[in-house]
């Protein structure tokens, strides 16, 4: 089982890396496209900060921030319960998230970001933002379970 935690990381990491590498290759920076009319485009830019361009600039911080964050988590997923499956998936997913975007901090200085939510005011992101957000969201659900179950057995 521990086998195809480490092949879905395998495989976010590669398809957030191949699908920016598509976007730089093929899509001019400040471009949009539309792919989904009215609710999705793909717009290509780069990115120094954080979500809403949050800490421009300040990339020292971002790869302390990430060796960090990296650490923390693999330490988080060798030290969970082995039977705490979605759990351990949240932390799978936070950790190809922040490789993924680690990545581009690393080898670009920034981070290729293209997804653009049409019908509100929102940061435009990437692949491995929605794996971070993913991860959240099933961190999230792993601790209500906990808690509902622990509960129960009271």
């Amino acid at each position: 089982m521990q086998l195809v935690y480490w092949l879905l990381f395998a495989v976010l990491v590669v398809g957030d890396q191949a699908f920016k590498s598509y976007v730089t290759l093929n899509i001019a920076p400040m471009s949009v496209h539309d792919f989904i009319p009215g609710l999705l485009s793909i717009t290509h830019i780069t990115n120094t900060g954080a979500a809403w361009s949050m800490l421009e600039g300040k990339m020292m911080f971002f790869y302390l921030v990430t060796i960090i964050a990296v650490v923390v988590l693999v330490y988080l997923f060798i030290k969970a319960d082995k039977k705490d499956y979605l759990y351990r998936f949240s932390l799978i997913f936070l950790l190809a998230g922040t490789v993924g975007n680690a990545i581009d901090r690393f080898t670009r200085h920034f981070v290729v970001d293209m997804f653009n939510l049409d019908f509100i005011n929102f940061p435009i992101f990437n692949l491995a933002d929605t794996y971070i957000t993913i991860g959240v969201i099933l961190i999230i659900g792993s601790l209500i379970i906990q808690l509902a179950g622990e509960k129960n057995n009271k």
